[in-house]
């Protein structure tokens, strides 16, 4: 059997991507073949399959750090063929073949069962960047971040990760600042709950250790300045989630926010959760934030309303004309894949 998959070479000592046909024996071991149904794009994957980013690991490698379909054969007594299931983040598309194919193989431990009341198109629509800003959350609110606490503020508000962090932040209660440089996205953001929005190109950021304390909690896309001027910048006790470095990896800050606000920065390593800890994820990602409490709980959920209104389906094919759009920063909500 043969099927369609887009893979990514190494021409030249720069990545290219292309479409290819392969055997389920030209994949990466593992114990559970899954055919796909859905997949999701990430800037990550744009990154990779044009080597605009250094994000592969091995070559050649298929692309696609997600995927939720069907699994077709396992020999894991954990899972049985016809179950539905999604993987995301681990080494997907990095180091291991991804989810930009029609039939995926990986091993068992990396894979989720899908729980109940998340359909698989639900599972890519929030995919790695839903993932992401659902662990977020969930590690601010292990720091005890609250909507009484004060505003929290998303930077890099237009992306895949940030649009839907300011869902569930809305949707849980919080007064949602964001922070785009887009000034054409802003309508788009206050559509999605946020209540405030702030111009990268109105942002004063200062050169002092402390800054006016005006955050409660951060969610960071973007690393860099940004970042050194949201730890001046955070209120007594204040939490700041780091999950990207659009703005760079450099981080010049002094230790002054730690010391005398209390300041807490906490790393979010998606690809890497634990298993435990992803499964809950997962769980509060497929519960309705309207029929639950506010306090971070188990019954805490994080679902996106909009989710189907921020969301397009486009084919395999379509993929290289949607790696252009995300580079070029054309490209807003999320991006998914259906095979036929």
């Amino acid at each position: 059997m043969k099927f369609r998959a887009y893979r990514i070479f190494e021409e030249n000592g720069l990545s290219a991507g292309r479409f290819v046909e392969l055997r389920l024996s030209d994949l990466d071991p593992g114990e559970v073949v899954i055919k796909s149904h859905y997949s999701s794009v990430n800037y990550k994957d744009a990154l990779a399959a044009t080597g605009a980013g250094k994000v592969i690991r091995r070559f050649p490698c298929v692309g696609g750090v997600d995927v939720a379909g069907v699994v077709e054969t396992s020999t894991d007594a954990r899972f049985t063929a016809g179950d539905d299931v999604l993987v995301t983040g681990y080494g997907m598309g990095v180091d291991h073949d991804g989810g930009f194919a029609e039939y995926v193989r990986v091993p068992a431990d990396w894979v989720v069962p899908l729980p109940p009341g998340l359909t698989l198109f639900d599972a890519m629509a929030l995919g790695t960047a839903g993932f992401t800003a659902a662990l977020s959350i969930h590690r601010l609110e292990q720091n005890e971040l609250r909507p009484e606490n004060g505003k929290v503020i998303v930077t890099g508000a237009s992306g895949g990760v940030a649009s839907l962090a300011i869902q569930m932040l809305a949707q849980r209660g919080y007064h949602v600042v964001a922070l785009t440089g887009k000034d054409s996205e802003h309508e788009y953001l206050k559509s999605l709950g946020a209540a405030e929005i702030l111009s990268r190109h109105d942002l004063v950021m200062g050169t002092r250790p402390l800054e006016k304390a005006q955050w409660a909690g951060a969610l960071d896309a973007v690393g860099g300045e940004t970042l050194a001027w949201l730890t001046r910048s955070m209120q007594q006790n204040g939490a700041i989630a780091s999950f990207g470095n659009a703005g760079g990896i450099e981080l010049h800050t002094t230790v002054m926010p730690f010391i005398l606000r209390g300041v807490r920065l906490i790393g979010i390593d998606s690809a890497a959760t634990a298993m435990p800890l992803r499964r809950e994820i997962w769980r509060r990602l497929s519960i309705d934030s309207s029929s639950s409490d506010t306090s971070g709980g188990r019954g805490a959920g994080l679902y996106p309303k909009q989710l189907a209104q921020v969301t397009h389906c486009v084919s395999l094919a379509q993929l290289p004309e949607i790696f252009a759009q995300m580079l070029q920063g054309k490209s807003h909500g999320r991006t998914v894949i259906q095979f036929a």
